[in-house]
């Protein structure tokens, strides 16, 4: 199945989109990688999710990439005693270590390394910043507070901290357990919640081990303002936009949104871009204008893809924003004048050889209007060097790793395409042909550009570049 747009879509699985039946209709609708959501979905209901999204594979011959998505730190107040309580502007409230139920002046913490790490001028959101709070005072056992927005709090909201780095790491021992699951059945990307600094994806790589991909999730400010060293240290990023809205002010997201998928594209990692992309299709079959103007934008932006979360995981009408999305982006990318702006933003090569190689095989490729890219990628390295380059002529990728394969499905203007490994640089050119042939990139008389890493099946080795013109047979090089 060929997709007719470059940027890739992301959907989210959950109690509206769980069958086997709905899941190959989401991807025949364009979703080519699919979430699964850790903090609603528990071991066995994973499992079988991933069962599913293999059997819709294996019927449709494509590979599909799975991300499993860790909840993270959830930072709650506890419980009060009637419920909730009002407050008003000014007024004192304390965040304490008494696990008795809450009233109008306090309420229990249960989160030491809040406690500990709070000082006096930091900010306190609480219930997706619907109650503000300043901290005044503090001390191991108590953060003593003055409501500055907001003037109510119920039982066990949500509390973010825009101001306060946390000392512990972003895996908790619930992520622990669900990473461990998640590894065990093969899942491609493990995304990781509330990264705040680079050493918080040190312990999740190291029980990875190179099982899967690490996405981190930029929803901090601290994490915007270590992006690049995340960066760095990550295999793909996401624009998480909820909680970035939540604790930076919801005019500087767009101009964050448009910092980090360029870093990202920078670094030659995949970036996506998520959070209520077309929110109103939860309950309607089409998106606003402004949704639609938010999708757009993201694709002019060059992103890798972009995700749906609760329109297709819970919403009336998942296929239906699938299709949507998919709609979106095919238009962008049809409009004479997104090449140009794709164009504007490419970032300066790295002074490597698959930078290099991957650079000229664009502009061969763009010079002579070659019918395809093609790159052969054991690891993946040189798919995602050459997707760096936003080419417009098509990229196919061809790898012998199908866990390769589903990783890049990930990745903007990759068709993967699972196949035996090449025996020799002639059987690789002449595997580039036919299969470039079937997939319905080139005709016969036409030339394609092979690019790879030799000696074969070297990671990162991509120092090959070959034009080649496809045989009167339609299969074989000449």
């Amino acid at each position: 199945m060929r997709r007719n747009r470059r940027v890739k879509i992301l959907a989210t699985l959950g109690p509206a989109s769980s069958s086997e039946e709905m899941i190959r209709k989401l991807h025949e609708a364009g979703a080519d990688v699919f979430r699964i959501n850790m903090s609603h979905a528990d071991h066995d209901t994973m499992r079988e999710l991933v069962k599913r999204i293999r059997r819709v594979e294996e019927a449709v011959g494509r590979p599909i990439g799975i991300l499993a998505d860790l909840q993270g730190p959830k930072l709650r107040v506890g419980p009060f005693e009637e419920g909730k309580v009002s407050l008003t502007v000014g007024q004192e409230f304390t965040l304490d270590d008494d696990p008795t139920p809450g009233n109008a002046t306090r309420v229990y913490l249960p989160h030491p390394e809040i406690l500990a790490a709070v000082q006096e001028g930091h900010r306190l959101l609480i219930d997706d910043g619907r109650l503000q709070l300043v901290c005044i005072s503090t001390d191991q056992h108590h953060i003593k507070c003055r409501v500055v927005a907001g003037d109510k709090i119920s039982d066990r909201k949500g509390v973010s901290l825009p101001d306060t780095t946390l000392a512990t790491g972003a895996l908790t021992d619930k992520d622990r357990r669900d990473l461990d699951a998640v590894l065990a059945e093969n899942v491609d990307w493990v995304a990781l919640s509330f990264i705040q600094r680079p050493d918080d994806l040190a312990e999740a790589r190291k029980i990875a081990r190179g099982r899967a991909f690490l996405l981190s999730k930029i929803e901090k400010p601290q994490a915007v303002e270590r992006l690049d060293e995340i960066i760095e240290l990550s295999d793909a990023i996401m624009v998480a936009r909820g909680d970035l809205g939540v604790e930076l002010p919801l005019e500087t997201v767009p101009g964050i949104q448009k910092r980090i998928t360029r870093a990202a594209r920078k670094a030659g990692k995949p970036v996506v871009v998520a959070t209520q992309m077309l929110e109103s299709m939860i309950s309607a079959p089409v998106p606003t204008r402004a949704e639609v103007s938010d999708v757009s934008t993201a694709v002019y932006e060059g992103a890798d893809a972009v995700m749906l979360s609760a329109e297709s995981a819970a919403g009336d009408y998942p296929v239906e924003a699938v299709a949507t999305m998919d709609r979106i982006a095919v238009q962008v990318e049809k409009d004479p004048l997104y090449p140009g702006i794709i164009f504007a933003q490419r970032p300066a090569p790295e002074p490597t050889g698959a930078d290099a190689v991957s650079l000229a095989a664009r502009q061969m490729a763009e010079t002579l209007g070659v019918a395809v890219i093609v790159t052969y990628t054991a690891t993946g390295t040189t798919g995602l060097r050459t997707a760096r380059e936003r080419p417009q002529i098509p990229i196919l990728a061809l790898s012998p790793v199908v866990e390769t394969a589903r990783r890049l499905s990930l990745v903007w203007g990759l068709h993967c395409v699972v196949t035996e490994d090449a025996q020799d640089l002639d059987d690789m050119v002449d595997r580039a042909c036919r299969i470039s042939v079937e997939q319905g990139y080139a005709r016969s008389g036409e030339r394609l550009i092979v690019t790879a890493g030799v000696p074969l099946r070297t990671p990162g080795a991509t120092n090959m570049l070959r034009i080649a013109y496809i045989g009167s047979d339609g299969l074989s090089a000449v």
